[in-house]
């Protein structure tokens, strides 16, 4: 690990604005914030929304800035990145902002029934080979639905045209609503001041020239989740 790494790793140990368990504290256990985040954290009874595989925290931190009146939660394992996140938001006073540094593996962990209103999931690892690992796959979903609201929505960006795919499919398979979708965001027409936030890694796909995928679907908890057939 470079020195670097190190040192954004001490530092946000005294950040106000970062969580940082032991996996193994957390493990099959529930932390102390699951079912208090506006209460212990936040202070309101704001609509909580979570950003999945944060990174640099692009998103989390412009959704905070528009809106001033709901909460977001950065979620991430990779400490380095999220430290960017945090040092913006520590600056701007932006006291609606927080980073859980953990796996969602233990994303159940966290937060109760129905705390979350939304989810944002945005340029993941999409996962060619190993669909279960896929955020958006049946095993994910069904953690989500632990804690998203029934018929939240689940927003996911990505340059992955099997990713993108793949979940389409596994929306339209269990009959979720799906407000919107398309294979090609800035080509498609559509407005959208959301959307049109851009993180660093998206930055870097179309200066390539590659496409952006977006869907939104709305989770809700009737049965099990199926999984879609084919290759993807």
């Amino acid at each position: 690990m470079t020195k670097k790494k190190l040192q954004r790793f001490a530092e946000m140990e005294n950040f106000s604005n970062v969580i940082q368990p032991e996996f193994n504290d957390v493990y099959g256990s529930d932390h102390k914030l699951k079912g208090r985040w506006n209460q212990l954290e936040f202070g309101n009874n704001n609509e909580i929304t979570l950003e999945l595989g944060c990174g640099k925290g692009e998103y989390t931190i412009e959704l905070a800035r528009r809106y001033p009146r709901k909460n977001f939660i950065g979620v991430d394992i990779k400490g380095a990145r999220m430290w960017r996140g945090a040092v913006t938001a520590l600056a701007e006073n932006l006291n609606n902002v927080r980073f859980l540094r953990t796996r969602i593996e233990v994303i159940n962990s966290f937060f109760a029934a129905g705390e979350v209103s939304e989810i944002w999931i945005t340029f993941p690892d999409p996962q060619l080979k190993k669909k279960r690992k896929r955020l958006t796959s049946p095993g994910f979903l069904t953690r989500y639905s632990g804690f998203l609201k029934n018929k939240g929505l689940i927003h996911l960006k990505t340059d992955n045209a099997v990713l993108y795919r793949y979940t389409l499919q596994l929306a339209q398979l269990n009959r979720f609503d799906i407000p919107l979708h398309t294979c090609d965001l800035y080509h498609s027409g559509i407005t959208n001041e959301i959307l049109e936030i851009k993180t660093f890694y998206e930055k870097g796909f179309l200066e390539q020239g590659m496409n952006i995928n977006y869907l939104c679907f709305a989770l809700n908890h009737e049965g099990e989740i199926q999984e879609p057939a084919g290759e993807d």
